[in-house]
């Protein structure tokens, strides 16, 4: 299958004619309306630096249905319940970003949350359309964190990253949870993780992924991104 050669043209080819690695095109730009596009179309960027921007739609898709969230009960008892973390919303999204690119990766040195990336998503997230939950331990420090990008009833998670043992995990499980309570039906994984799995990510095939995706990104998703104060969750 051919790679596609993105121009100046805010467009992409149908995520269906991604090659078998996932990569669908090359080029382009960040721009908030490129990148607002591709992920309404099912694709996302993901590249190193040194590297053009590389624009990817997998098949299968690992995803997460909140209602089928699974959380460890090592977790729910040791964190959640003792209250371990405070967390928020949108309070640090730079720096969620900046701990996510940061931190170690399995397969060896380097990010693909490049700086590039970081000025294109805090500009969507100026925008309203990225987001983040931070967890703070108890002397206010940040412990770690989540950011993606949300369209409606959907919602991209993008990058984890954690300070503190378990503070990431439990960041994802709190907002999971707030994104089921209010309105998000779908938690895009993107690739495959043994860790994410754990919490109950699986993987459809691209079709059905797309066909739900076309659904939910007119549906009306989280009206206003903050978190409740009761059980010990600070607001954002």
């Amino acid at each position: 299958m051919p790679v596609y050669r993105l121009g100046r043209e805010i467009d992409f080819p149908p995520a269906e004619a991604a090659h078998a690695s996932g990569l669908l095109a090359i080029g382009g730009d960040l721009s908030p309306e490129r990148l607002l596009l591709a992920y309404a179309r099912g694709i996302f960027p993901w590249y190193e630096q040194g590297q053009p921007i590389l624009w990817h739609s997998p098949d299968p898709r690992f995803v997460l249905v909140p209602s089928e969230l699974h959380v460890p009960r090592s977790l729910e008892r040791r964190v959640l319940r003792r209250r371990r973390f405070a967390f928020t919303l949108d309070t640090a999204f730079r720096r969620v970003m900046e701990g996510c690119a940061a931190a170690p990766r399995p397969e060896g040195p380097g990010t693909w949350i490049t700086p590039e990336m970081i000025e294109a998503y805090v500009r969507l997230h100026a925008l309203g359309r990225a987001h983040s939950i931070e967890a703070w331990d108890a002397d206010g420090r940040l412990a770690g964190g989540v950011y993606g990008v949300a369209l409606g009833a959907f919602f991209s998670a993008e990058s984890m990253f954690t300070a503190v043992p378990d503070a990431g995990k439990a960041a994802l499980v709190t907002l999971v949870r707030w994104l089921g309570a209010h309105g998000c039906r779908l938690v895009d994984c993107q690739v495959y993780t043994a860790n994410l799995e754990r919490f109950g990510a699986r993987e459809w095939p691209r079709a059905r992924y797309l066909a739900s995706l076309h659904t939910l990104v007119s549906e009306a998703g989280p009206a206003e991104w903050k978190l409740d104060a009761p059980g010990g969750t600070a607001t954002g």
